[in-house]
């Protein structure tokens, strides 16, 4: 050794200096609901950040979840990266392959080859259906794509109390209950300062980039009622008036400009005042109980915050704050005790819900308020999440990095687009986008950088047109000018009820607005300006040929012929065994058009007690128990609950348990139980079972369960006394599985 000369490997090392960044990505949270951006809703520790950096009230986004957030990670259009649409339904076309591209390689990648550690926690919903099981492939989980470690959800929604928790590549059980006062959104904030202090005890100088993205606030708004009761009586005269005494705050503040004229009120949201008592008492509660969670949210950011100042390590953190849409209408015109009422198209009133009214936010609801909340936290725009109105695309945005934005709490008025910010993270980090990955040569980024207006509020905006479309809803950002569509086409539930405007292409209605001097998108000069309009449209359409846009569709139906099949598909028969972890929904056969369950058991000599297997929840789901010795299927089929049972305790030497469905009509159901293989007891049920039970996944159990229970009859985990030897699936293999309704009851519209 010592006549040897060492060659040593060459490290990425970063510059002296260079800042961590954190990224804090909201759901559903509309341009109104912060206290920053006007709201009476409490977000002090936002807030804080908004006072000690820079708001943007000119921050666009694609108006629906999985496309945003592939935006914001890889700079590239939603389209171009394959994620037109939801990751849940990936199809044959370029724009909508549900995968993003090795070409378009994203911001923790990039960072990690240059020496900054990186970490995701919360929320994912890039990963495709069918590729989110324990079998994986893995690439398009947070793991496959340059983070470093994971905590979170992989699917667009979770029940807060009883998440179906990732860490990594694997399915854990949270760490808490609601009993103890678990809740997702304070999980996800300790998992954000574990990891932080893990990374910087280990590498004090390395730089972490730090992808926290919450929940919430999504639906179900589930807050502890310590968090609701401050809000009581503090929205009793309605949403018209909230939105008003918001918009003279946001005027007031300067985060909507002098002269801005509030967008008038749709005819389909209910006037406050013709409201009867009942309505006004359920829709008020409701909107307590969403403040209640967004002020429970924003405590545990502040918790986040504050960690970073404790470890001296705020102040070079780029904080990067938005949400991924404006605020969501999926409740309906009157809301909803259970969403999962909203992708099974059953109908809900306020007499029904108003028997919730002391549950909502608690463990036995899945609740959402109604969507006159969601066009008063949009103000002052018109409509709200999944339409390409500024209602649905334009959200709040506060960056804040002291020890390199001199100024404070200013508000910048540029156009930009959560393509922006991949290059935006780049340049703060002093780091080139790189023109190769793994030998795969990268598209270029869309997004340009936002530094130049950090220090100069007359900086030009850094783009100067835009392209926008989510379910058809269309619209294009030219040089100041915006054209948007009317387009409704195959909305949801009360939309395509009630709402106004185009349901079909052919027939959509373009309005045209001056953006420079109509910051509400107000003034229409569709008709005096036909030149211009025309300018705008026929630039739409050449930025749908280039960002792979086309073909184009507004609803599901319509994409079936498209989806693409799955390397492994769901088989038609499936054996299972105990002993292992929870077997994903999207692995399962499809139980959706009927199914036999059978379980080779061996029965306890005290008799038959405790869980054969179980998926979903009092929620959304289906259970097969033993209860002081008779064999119990519960059913909970959107809240509604339904109930079979034998007469008689099964007879010790039972091997057979199970239970069969049989759809009769597109209503309609019937439902058996087996023992031995022979009919015990059959019930006919009024509706057909849904194919997902729980919107965020949660997977077949067998001999336990977990969380909350299908009913009130047991407490989990519930656990069979006697012995499991396997489960066995059947499903016909005949008749060919609907993808339409298959993949419209699983996707909870993100």
């Amino acid at each position: 050794m010592a006549e040897s000369t060492p060659h040593h490997p060459e490290l990425s090392r970063v510059p002296r200096g260079a800042p961590n960044v954190l990224i804090v990505l909201l759901d559903d949270t509309g341009f109104a609901q912060l206290g920053c951006f006007g709201s009476d809703i409490a977000t002090p520790n936002i807030d804080r950040l908004a006072a000690g950096g820079l708001s943007f009230n000119r921050f666009h986004v694609t108006a629906l979840c999985s496309p945003t957030r592939a935006a914001l990670l890889t700079g590239r259009n939603h389209h171009a990266v394959g994620m037109g649409f939801l990751s849940d339904m990936a199809m044959g076309f370029p724009g909508y392959t549900a995968r993003i591209p090795p070409s378009a390689a994203m911001i923790p990648r990039i960072l990690r080859d240059a020496g900054w550690g990186t970490m995701a926690v919360g929320k994912w919903h890039l990963t495709p259906r069918g590729e989110r099981s324990a079998a994986g492939p893995f690439t398009l989980w947070p793991t496959g794509v340059g983070f470093e470690r994971y905590y979170g959800v992989l699917h667009g929604g979770a029940n807060y109390w009883t998440p179906n928790l990732v860490r990594d590549q694997h399915y854990v059980d949270p760490p808490g209950d609601y009993e103890d006062g678990y809740h997702l959104s304070a999980d996800l904030a300790d998992r954000v300062i574990t990891t932080i202090t893990d990374h910087k005890h280990a590498a004090p100088g390395k730089p972490f980039f730090c992808y926290y993205a919450e929940a919430a606030t999504h639906a179900p708004h589930h807050v502890a009622p310590d968090w609701v009761e401050p809000y009581r009586g503090a929205f009793d005269d309605g949403w018209e008036r909230w939105r008003e005494r918001t918009f003279e705050r946001q005027l007031a503040s300067g985060i909507v400009p002098a002269g801005t004229r509030l967008t008038e009120r749709p005819p389909w949201v209910q006037p406050w005042d013709d409201l009867d008592g009942d309505s006004r008492r359920l829709f008020t509660r409701m909107h307590e109980v969403y403040a209640g969670m967004l002020t429970h949210t924003d405590a545990q950011i502040g918790r986040v915050i504050d960690h970073l100042e404790g470890i001296g390590e705020l102040d070079n953190t780029v904080v990067i704050l938005c949400s991924d849409n404006g605020a969501s209408a999926e409740g309906g015109q009157v809301g909803s005790v259970n969403e999962h009422r909203f992708t099974k198209g059953l109908p809900e009133s306020v007499t029904a819900n108003l028997e919730w009214f002391d549950e909502l936010g608690g463990p036995r609801t899945y609740n959402h308020y109604a969507w006159g909340w969601a066009w008063a936290g949009n103000t002052p725009f018109r409509l709200w999440k999944r339409y390409a109105w500024l209602g649905g695309t334009r959200t709040p945005l506060v960056i804040r990095w002291p020890a390199g934005i001199t100024t404070r709490g200013e508000v910048r008025n540029q156009f930009c687009h959560a393509v922006d910010l991949a290059p935006t993270v780049l340049e703060l980090c002093g780091v080139d986008s790189p023109e190769s990955v793994d030998g795969v040569t990268q598209m270029p980024m869309h997004g340009v950088s936002l530094a130049a207006t950090f220090d100069d509020p007359d900086a030009p905006s850094p783009r100067s047109e835009q392209y926008f479309e989510i379910q058809g809803s269309r619209a294009m950002y030219l040089n100041g000018w915006k054209a948007t569509t009317d387009h409704v086409g195959q909305a949801h539930g009360d939309e395509i009820a009630l709402m106004e405007g185009s349901l079909s292409f052919p027939d959509d209605n373009w309005s045209l607005f001056n953006l420079d001097d109509d910051f509400s998108e107000a003034h229409d000069r569709a008709a005096e300006l036909p030149e211009k309009l025309a300018e705008l449209k026929a630039a739409w359409w050449e930025a749908a040929q280039r960002y792979h846009v086309l073909p184009l569709d507004d609803g599901y139906a319509g994409r079936m012929t498209a989806i693409s099949p799955a390397a492994h598909p769901p088989p038609t028969y499936a054996r299972y065994r105990p002993g292992a972890g929870r077997v994903a929904d999207e692995v399962l056969p499809v139980l959706v058009r009927g199914f036999t369950i059978e379980a080779e058991v061996t029965v306890d000599p005290n008799g038959a007690s405790g869980i054969v297997w179980a998926l979903g929840d009092w929620t959304s789901g289906i259970a097969l128990y033993g209860l002081e010795g008779t064999l119990v299927l519960g059913l909970c089929l959107s809240g509604d609950q339904y109930r079979l049972a034998t007469d008689r305790r099964i007879p010790q030497n039972t091997t057979g348990l199970g239970c069969r469905y049989q759809p009769t009509s597109v209503a309609s159901g019937l439902v058996e139980l087996l023992v031995d293989g022979d009919l015990a007891v059959r019930l006919e049920l009024d509706r057909t079972l849904p194919n997902s039970w729980q919107n965020g996944g949660t997977g077949l159990i067998i001999g336990y369960d977990t969380g909350f229970p299908v009913n009130g009859e047991y407490r989990p985990p519930f656990p069979w006394t006697g012995t499991i030897h396997h489960i066995d699936i059947t499903t016909p293999s005949a008749a060919p599985p609907n993808p339409a309704r298959i993949i419209q009851e699983s996707l909870n519209a993100d």
